[in-house]
């Protein structure tokens, strides 16, 4: 948890940088934008997914799991970014905003790359408080702040508004909905899933994250999941089975009130399952419809 203090400081800036760029109230956020007027420089030419490639034959077993990790990179000293380009435009957006925030907190400015491994290397701690303080930066001013809730006011509660909201700020379904959750008054969560099993094995998948509204976690407090999930969950079914799109799910899960049924709506981005949960009952209705076509796409 970011303390207010920086959490301010990070919202001060970002915003500061919004306004001298005149990226504010632009739409969708003009990511490279921000960038030039930061000075820095994204190089388009050199993937650093294969450079992990080159050294992971002869990478220990702890800098290949950091390595597998890396989606982008921040040379302070040439003030360069450099990312890993199998990912999706979106997400290198927020990518990109991330190293941007390496750079422009002042507090974080001084420390070499995150993965420089000499005597000199940031202790682990500071390390994930930078981690941190970076993703807020970069969901903030990817999302423009208070802009973000004047438009998810609009929309009903669902993952076509998400994805809705993703198209007019130049973000991830995964990032629109995780903030989505985040500043929802209606009780809703995310859970993110990775690693499903492939067609024709024992139907299993990770956790990779799972995010909660504030007024979720007053009602319900926070589910506990495991960290591997089987055939009996029916959106690891949903996601097994290949299904793109699932908004009519129904799920019970045990909550501090008992066991409560939920609906529940699933979206497979290709990388990962999605699922967007609510309880029964609990709709926000809207003048703005939105269509979902078969491929995932609003309209």
């Amino acid at each position: 948890m970011i303390e207010l203090t920086s959490k301010d400081d990070i919202e001060r800036i970002s915003f500061d940088l919004l306004k001298s760029s005149k990226s504010l109230d632009v739409f969708p956020t003009p990511v490279d934008k921000i960038i030039s007027y930061s000075n820095l420089l994204v190089k388009s030419d050199i993937d650093i997914a294969t450079i992990h490639q080159g050294y992971i034959s002869r990478a220990s077993d702890a800098l290949k799991r950091a390595l597998s990790k890396v989606r982008g990179l921040l040379d302070r000293q040439e003030k360069t970014i450099y990312l890993d380009l199998s990912q999706g435009f979106n997400r290198q957006n927020f990518v990109k905003l991330h190293e941007c925030g390496h750079d422009v907190l002042p507090w974080q400015r001084g420390f070499h790359d995150i993965l420089d491994d000499d005597d000199h290397s940031l202790d682990i701690e500071y390390h994930e408080e930078f981690e941190v303080e970076a993703n807020y930066f970069a969901t903030v001013t990817l999302f423009q702040h208070d802009r973000f809730i004047d438009e998810l006011q609009k929309l009903n509660l669902s993952i076509a508004s998400a994805m809705q909201l993703g198209k007019y700020f130049g973000a991830s379904i995964q990032a629109s909905l995780r903030r989505f959750v985040e500043c929802s008054k209606n009780r809703c969560s995310l859970i993110v899933l990775e690693n499903i099993s492939p067609t024709g094995t024992k139907p299993e998948c990770g956790l990779r994250n799972a995010f909660f509204s504030d007024t979720f976690l007053s009602t319900f407090g926070i589910i506990e999941l495991p960290v591997r999930l089987g055939y009996t969950w029916p959106f690891v079914r949903d996601y097994y089975h290949n299904r793109r799109f699932v908004k009519d799910g129904k799920i019970t899960l045990k909550t501090r009130n008992g066991d409560v049924e939920f609906n529940y709506e699933f979206f497979n981005n290709t990388y990962k399952g999605l699922v967007f949960i609510y309880p029964v009952g609990e709709r926000k209705s809207s003048k703005t419809k939105i269509i979902l076509t078969q491929k995932g796409n609003t309209l």
